[in-house]
C-alpha cells in the first residue's frame, strides 16, 4: 500500500516539475534571488524564451516558472533580455588586485576575464591567483601562462636561441603554471622578447601546456604584411603540440591587405576540416591598441630601453632604425604616422589624444616623416607611450564578426575613470557589438551574438561551469535592453560607460543594479584544467 501512494506521490512531483511548478518546502528562502519577467538569451545560440531564474548559493537551480515570493531578492527583468554573464577572453588586467571593481567590465555586462594574453602575465600563477585570498574582486578570472614572461625569467631579453637547459627551464615553468591554474599558453611574437623565438621553442612550451589541457592563445608574429604567414604559424603550432588554437584580435592591419581577410578566415576554416579547433577572438573597432614601441624594429629594443637608447646613439645603428621603419610603412601603405595616436603619455600627457603627425608639428615645428620618426624616437627614449593605431578596416571587421569560431573581447585593462585617452573599447566593446552590429546593422542575431561572448568563450577555455544559463552553472548573469544598448565611448572621448544594462550579476550577487557599483566582490579564480594534477602523486 505504501509503495503504491509513493509511487502515486513521486508521479505527481514529476508532473508538476514538468509543469513549471516549484516543488520543495515552498518556504521565503528556497531562493537568494529569483529573476522574473524575462526573455532568456541562454548563451547556446537557441532561440530566445520566457521563463524566471532562480539562484541559490551562487548557482542557477531552477529556469522555468517559479513563486517570486520564494526569494530573499527578486528582480523584475520587465521584459528585458537575461543572458549569461560575458565572458571576455582577451584582457590585460595583471593590475587588477590594484582596481577590484574592474567597473569599466562591469558595466558592459562582462563577469569573467582571461588574462595573460599577448605573451605578458605573471609567471608564478599560484601566487597571482592566490591574491584572491586577500583582495576578492567583483569578477571572475583566469589566465594563461605567456611565452614571454617566462622566456624573460629565464633568459632576460636576449636575442638568441635558448639552450637546452633553459628551454627545459621554461618547459617546467609552464607546467608548474598548468598545475596552478593556468587555461593555457599565450604568446606575443610580435614583441620583444617574444618576437626573438623561432617556431621550435614555441611548440615545445605549447606541448608542456598541452599536457594540462591547455590552449594556445597567440598574437600572431605579424598582423599586417605577412599576416598569412603569421595565421599558418600559429596553426602549425597547435597541431605539433595537439592542443586547441585560439588567434588573439584577429585582424588585417596592412592597408595593403584590406579586403583579404577572407584569405586568413579559409585558412582556419581549413584547419578546422582537418579536425584542429582554431577559434579567435576580436574587438568591433577598426583601431588597434599597443605600445608606442611596436613601431620599432624588435632586433634595435632587444635587451631592454636602455640597451635600445644605446643602439639609437650610434649614427650608423640609427640610420638602420630610420631605413626599416619607413620600408615598414611602405609595405602597409601607410605615407606616415598620423594614424599613430597617444593614448598614455607619462612624460608629457599634453600629448594624449594627439597623434605623432600633430605632436610633431607641435614639438619640431614639422610634419616630414623624419622629424615623426626623430619625435618617436624622443618619445621611446623618454619611457615610451600606449598608443592607439587606426589601421583595419570596416569590411574586415564585419567579415570577421561574423564567422561562427569567433568571439568578442576587448583586449583592454582595467580604466581608472579619467585617466589618459584609452582605446574605447575597455568600456563599449560588448555594448558595441549588441546596439550597432546586432539591433542598426543586423549583422548578428542577439542569440548568436551573446553566443560569441558567452558558451563559446567558456567552451574554448574550459571555463566548463560557465557561458550558459542551465541548472547547476555558476548564476553569472547580466540583464540588459536590447533596444537602448549602446556603446558611449569614442576615441576623443573614451571614458563614457556603456548604456542598457540593467543588472549585472556575478556568482549569484548583483555587482551592479543599473546605476552603481554594489560594492560586492564575489569573484573568484577560474582555474584551468591541471589544476591540482600531480600534488599527490
Amino acid at each position: 500500500m505504501w509503495r503504491n501512494v509513493l509511487s502515486v506521490l513521486l508521479a505527481v512531483c514529476f508532473f508538476l516539475a514538468a509543469a513549471g511548478f516549484p516543488v520543495g518546502a515552498g518556504g521565503v528562502d528556497d531562493y537568494d534571488l529569483v529573476i522574473v519577467n524575462a526573455r532568456i538569451v541562454d548563451g547556446s545560440g537557441n532561440p530566445w524564451f520566457r521563463g524566471s531564474i532562480g539562484v541559490r548559493d551562487g548557482k542557477i537551480v531552477r529556469i522555468g516558472r517559479i513563486d517570486a515570493g520564494s526569494a530573499k531578492v527578486m528582480i523584475d527583468a520587465g521584459n528585458k533580455i537575461v543572458a549569461p554573464g560575458f565572458i571576455d577572453v582577451h584582457t590585460h588586467v595583471e593590475e587588477i588586485f590594484d582596481n577590484p571593481r574592474a567597473e569599466n567590465f562591469v558595466r558592459m555586462g562582462v563577469t569573467s576575464l582571461v588574462t595573460g594574453n599577448c605573451g605578458m602575465s605573471a609567471v608564478d600563477i599560484g601566487g597571482f591567483l592566490g591574491g584572491f585570498r586577500t583582495k576578492p574582486l567583483a569578477v571572475n578570472l583566469a589566465t594563461l601562462v605567456a611565452h614571454g614572461a617566462v622566456r624573460e625569467k629565464v633568459m632576460g631579453l636576449e636575442n638568441r636561441a635558448p639552450t637546452p637547459d633553459e628551454q627545459e627551464r621554461m618547459n617546467s615553468l609552464v607546467e608548474a603554471a598548468m598545475r596552478d591554474g593556468a587555461v593555457g599558453l599565450s604568446t606575443g611574437l610580435i614583441y620583444v622578447p617574444g618576437t626573438f623565438a623561432k617556431t621550435d621553442e614555441v611548440v615545445a612550451l605549447a606541448r608542456a601546456s598541452a599536457k594540462y589541457g591547455g590552449v594556445y592563445a597567440s598574437h600572431i608574429r605579424d598582423e599586417g604584411t605577412d599576416v598569412v604567414k603569421s595565421v599558418e604559424e600559429a596553426i602549425d603550432i597547435g597541431e605539433q603540440a595537439g592542443m586547441p588554437v585560439e588567434i588573439s584580435h584577429f585582424k588585417i592591419s596592412s592597408k595593403k591587405l584590406w579586403g583579404t581577410s577572407a584569405v586568413t578566415i579559409g585558412l582556419v576554416e581549413a584547419a578546422r576540416q582537418r579536425g584542429l579547433s582554431v577559434t579567435v577572438d576580436q574587438y568591433a573597432y577598426t583601431a588597434s591598441s599597443t605600445s608606442l614601441d611596436a613601431r620599432m624594429p624588435a632586433w634595435a629594443i632587444a635587451g631592454g630601453r636602455e640597451e635600445g637608447r644605446k643602439r639609437l646613439a650610434d649614427p650608423e645603428t640609427r640610420a638602420r632604425v630610420i631605413s626599416e621603419m619607413k620600408d615598414e610603412l611602405k609595405k602597409k601603405d601607410f605615407k606616415d604616422f598620423e594614424f599613430a595616436v597617444v593614448a598614455n603619455y607619462p612624460a608629457n600627457p599634453a600629448f594624449n589624444g594627439k597623434n605623432i603627425r600633430e605632436i610633431t608639428k607641435i614639438a619640431r615645428n614639422s610634419t616630414k616623416l623624419d622629424a615623426q620618426i626623430e619625435q618617436i624616437f624622443e618619445m621611446y627614449a623618454a619611457g615610451g607611450a600606449g598608443m592607439i593605431y587606426h589601421i583595419m578596416s570596416e569590411a574586415d571587421v564585419r567579415n570577421i564578426m561574423k564567422q561562427p569560431f569567433t568571439m568578442i573581447a576587448s583586449d583592454s585593462s582595467t580604466r581608472i575613470f579619467g585617466e589618459g585617452m584609452p582605446h574605447p573599447r575597455g568600456y563599449g566593446n560588448n555594448a558595441r557589438v549588441l546596439g550597432k552590429y546586432v539591433r542598426e546593422l543586423k549583422l548578428l542575431t542577439i542569440e548568436d551574438a551573446i553566443r560569441k561572448m558567452t558558451s563559446l568563450p567558456a567552451q574554448t577555455f574550459n571555463l566548463r561551469d560557465r557561458g550558459l544559463i542551465r541548472e547547476g552553472f555558476a548564476a553569472d548573469l547580466v540583464i540588459f535592453d536590447e533596444n537602448t544598448i549602446a556603446d558611449k565611448a569614442v576615441y576623443d572621448a573614451p571614458h563614457q560607460y556603456a548604456t542598457g544594462i540593467a543588472d549585472v550579476i556575478v556568482n549569484g550577487r548583483i555587482v551592479f543594479d543599473g546605476t552603481k557599483m554594489t560594492g560586492q566582490f564575489p569573484g573568484r579564480p577560474l582555474f584551468g584544467p591541471g589544476y591540482g594534477a600531480g600534488r599527490n602523486e
